[in-house]
């Protein structure tokens, strides 16, 4: 007969785990991520166990006096929250408590528990457990016998307010490969998970990462696949669109440089007019929406009308397309900084709000957005407040996407070969000794297996 799964709300409940080895390891954290009050009765415990332990009985007993109540706590503290969890593998608040009692199990020790857990080394003892725990009536879980254990522990996994437990007829192996490929599914939203009754609400504004879609973070991706309107950016990553519902009503939000644009007061309007006809908006942007990408403004502009809005950050493209191009930003005896510069305004506009001669100065790393057309004029003020014309250079276009390219080169000379190569935007151009560490990184591995 197939077993009937149900989910135990431990939180307060006294539960028994006899042994304290590798098995128990594993299963105790769940328990106390419950909320559960845990009895632990083991002569010896791993450090891991040890580590988790709030106190220690060396006396005989492990009846509900030793510390514990046989009946759940009134307390509501003592419990797991009711709110839904914001992934990963399993809740982050450890609600529960461990008490070890420190000597072999003994007959009595289930008396007053909800639960019991026979994961000792010794199969006579969990044979002994499961007979107590059977004439007591308390449901117990046999680790080392499926067969002979009247309860399963499912492989189990958490995401977001979802929990989801498998078993495969005793066969923990072939469960947890089907609760990692569901659980898989759900974080990266290939399986589809858009019905719910705790649909989002309001605007999430979410940083889509330099480029490459498996780059977004889990959350984004997450809350992507609830949306029923997105509002996109040029820079966003667009493959990730193709993979929405048919429903969902993908709004063309771009700024082209020197070309067809929206208007970041028209953005602002329609993240208001969607969310008013009661859709959960996703504002999808490239990198991170709160560096050079007006992600605050748009903030701003929600919360003024009361409406509510979910930031979450990306990996923004002023370090991921340096490390994607070998480049670090920073490098132990070579740069302990970087700066990252917007230069859509050239450096001797009334506009630009950059201090260039502190860049100059600077022998830190610089990062420049958005400067290919203007870096002939760049170039020329670095150089004049200081930095030498032989500082290394690189240019990376279309960084983490299948068509990325670089080009080293020189302050000095940088300007000439960009025009040379026809980079175009988005490029991001890294100013700094740091590119010749990615050289001597390409050098070391070009030499790796050649003859000495």
């Amino acid at each position: 007969m197939p077993p009937y799964l149900l989910g135990l709300r431990l939180g307060g409940r006294r539960v028994l785990v006899v042994g304290g080895g590798r098995v128990a390891q594993r299963r105790i954290p769940a328990l106390l991520a419950a909320g559960a009050d845990i009895v632990l009765v083991a002569p010896e415990i791993t450090p891991s166990l040890e580590d988790l332990v709030g106190d220690t009985v060396d006396g005989p007993s492990a009846e509900p006096s030793a510390g514990l109540s046989a009946e759940p706590s009134a307390e509501p503290s003592t419990g797991p929250s009711t709110e839904p969890s914001t992934g990963g593998a399993a809740p982050d608040a450890v609600t529960g408590r461990v008490t070890w009692v420190r000597r072999p199990y003994r007959k009595g020790d289930c008396r007053g528990a909800w639960l019991v857990q026979a994961v000792s080394d010794d199969a006579k003892v969990n044979a002994a457990v499961v007979a107590e725990a059977e004439a007591a009536r308390i449901w117990c879980v046999r680790a080392d016998d499926a067969d002979a254990s009247p309860a399963w522990t499912p492989a189990s996994g958490h995401v977001g307010e979802t929990t989801v437990g498998v078993l495969a007829g005793g066969d923990p192996r072939r469960a947890a490969g089907i609760r990692d490929a569901v659980v898989d599914g759900l974080r990266d939203a290939t399986l589809e998970s858009r019905h719910s009754r705790h649909k989002p609400v309001g605007v999430a504004l979410v940083g889509g990462g330099p480029g490459d879609p498996g780059l977004i973070t889990v959350r984004g991706r997450q809350l992507l696949a609830q949306a029923d309107v997105v509002v996109t950016d040029r820079l966003a990553p667009r493959e990730l669109l193709d993979e929405l519902a048919a429903d969902v009503e993908v709004v063309d939000a771009a700024k082209i440089p020197y070309g067809r644009t929206v208007t970041q007061e028209r953005i602002n309007d329609l993240l208001v007019e969607h969310v008013r006809r009661g859709s959960f908006v996703v504002r999808l942007k490239g990198g991170d929406p709160f560096v050079f990408g007006r992600g605050a403004e748009e903030v701003l502009h929600c919360a003024r009308h009361g409406i509510p809005v979910t930031v979450v950050p990306g990996i923004t493209s002023a370090v991921a397309v340096p490390s994607a191009a070998g480049i670090p930003v920073t490098h132990r005896g070579v740069s302990q900084e970087f700066h990252v510069v917007s230069a859509h305004v050239a450096p001797d506009d009334p506009a630009s709000t950059v201090e260039w001669p502190a860049l100059g100065r600077s022998q830190g790393t610089l990062i420049l957005l958005m400067a290919v057309e203007r870096m002939t004029l760049i170039a020329g003020a670095l150089m004049r407040y200081g930095r030498s014309s032989d500082t290394p250079v690189a240019v990376i276009q279309d960084g983490t996407l299948p068509g990325q390219r670089a080009l080293t080169a020189t302050l000095g000379t940088v300007a000439g070969e960009m025009t040379a190569a026809g980079v175009r935007p988005p490029a991001i151009v890294v100013v700094g000794d740091v590119v010749d560490v990615a050289r001597e990184i390409d050098v070391i591995r070009a030499d790796m297996g050649r003859d000495p």
